[in-house]
């Protein structure tokens, strides 16, 4: 908890009551997750990135980390949604909007960065929201139709895996450990089984193809999902003394 006061005196101090949760919030721990170690988070959150003398690469990932412990510490952003429907005989058309009323957690850890807006720290290279206003309108109020702009829309292939997106789905599907990510995806890199394209995405390598063939033709319950993550929970329910090893 004492990372977590910390965070707290940061945020009334820098930002006003108003911004913290006004409460600790904690966080249950996902399905799977063995909580051998704690939180990666900043030793002294008051440690803003703009304070510290890190390299480029060094000081990206401090940054994050350190937003992300003060911002789950914040009161949530308000907004004021606006939906609106407009009938055209059969048809209907929708228009949504969004104003932001009080920044909250978005003052340190919003959805879009916007270094043309930065200014003192802690809030240096902030990120900002981008708000959508909807003109106003009156209830059955009969509109003009100015300009209609038809486009078209192609439905996209699911997209190749980045480092990020393949460890993501190791993790939803309880595959290995966020220790085991790491040598993995070396692993697999190392024995030309992968590798990288021009948008540093993963694809399969002439080699790496023919020995998941073989695998799959020979060992399918070795490389069936399903069954790597239930081994994965037996082996916890083993260190847990909830499942006898000879059971398994």
């Amino acid at each position: 908890d004492q990372s977590l006061f910390s965070a707290k005196k940061f945020i009334t101090a820098n930002f006003g009551k108003e911004y913290w949760a006004g409460f600790l919030r904690r966080y249950k721990a996902k399905g799977r997750v063995q909580e051998a170690h704690e939180a990666i988070r900043p030793t002294y959150p008051d440690k803003t990135p703009e304070s510290v003398k890190l390299d480029q690469n060094q000081l990206k990932l401090y940054d994050l980390i350190w937003r992300r412990l003060i911002a789950c510490q914040m009161s949530q952003a308000i907004f004021d949604s606006t939906t609106i429907d407009i009938q055209a005989k059969n048809y209907t058309f929708r228009a949504t909007g969004q104003i932001l009323k009080f920044d909250g957690f978005l003052k340190v850890y919003p959805a879009k960065i916007d270094e043309a807006k930065t200014s003192s720290p802690p809030f240096a290279k902030a990120r900002v929201f981008e708000e959508t206003e909807l003109p106003p309108l009156e209830m059955n109020e009969v509109l003009e139709l100015i300009k209609l702009k038809p486009s078209q829309h192609f439905t996209q292939p699911p997209p190749r895996y980045t480092e990020a997106t393949l460890i993501k789905a190791l993790e939803e599907n309880g595959i290995g450990r966020p220790s085991t990510y790491a040598p993995t995806l070396s692993t697999i890199q190392e024995r030309n089984y992968i590798e990288k394209n021009e948008e540093k995405r993963f694809q399969p390598t002439e080699i790496g193809t023919v020995v998941n063939g073989l695998l799959v033709n020979h060992f399918p319950k070795i490389v069936n999902i399903k069954w790597t993550a239930e081994m994965e929970e037996d082996l916890d329910k083993i260190a847990e003394g909830k499942r006898k090893w000879g059971e398994v």
